[in-house]
């Protein structure tokens, strides 16, 4: 396993459509490893192989409700309801913003051993996470959902490492 640097916003990557994943092989289940890795390390809740420089739909997701979940081709099938929620991106550090998602999502994909598996997330995280995911996936950004980049915030760890605390942000 290893830790894989995480693209940051402009890497062109990041906005491919990424291909889909015809056999869920040995080089699969690496790049699931090493997402897992990558994500724990950053720290993330959700971290997508494009994110890491390969042009795969693999995502991983990992909440404390929901535990770890490794999915290959992953798709909304259904989604319903909008909620304001505050959102933040590994390939966009230092940064988050309020954007809207849907409350209710329906997923299709397959597990890392390659079994069909639908999930249903609502109100919570995981909705959140998925959206988020297979949006990387097709080459979107969350920012892509704002009006302007001033609607950015910036942050920073806070020093118990909570919450993100507001910075102010100052030129010189």
């Amino acid at each position: 396993m290893g830790i894989r640097p995480i693209r940051i916003a402009g890497d062109p990557v990041l906005r491919e459509k990424a291909k889909k994943v015809r056999t869920v092989d040995a080089s699969i289940q690496k790049l699931i490893d090493d997402m897992i890795e990558t994500m724990h390390a950053a720290p993330g809740v959700g971290l997508a192989a494009p994110q890491v420089g390969v042009s795969l739909r693999v995502v991983v997701i990992e909440t404390a409700e929901d535990g770890l979940l490794a999915l290959i081709n992953p798709e909304v099938v259904k989604k319903s309801g909008e909620r304001r929620l505050m959102e933040g991106c590994l390939s966009v550090p230092g940064y988050q913003a309020e954007i809207t998602r849907s409350k209710q999502v329906t997923v299709k994909a397959l597990d890392r051993d390659g079994k069909e598996i639908r999930i249903k997330a609502v109100d919570s995280l995981l909705a959140q996470a998925l959206e988020h995911e297979i949006d990387h996936i097709n080459g979107v950004l969350y920012i892509d959902y704002l009006e302007s980049a001033d609607e950015l915030i910036p942050v920073r760890p806070s020093i118990d490492d909570d919450e993100p605390e507001t910075a102010e942000v100052t030129t010189a």
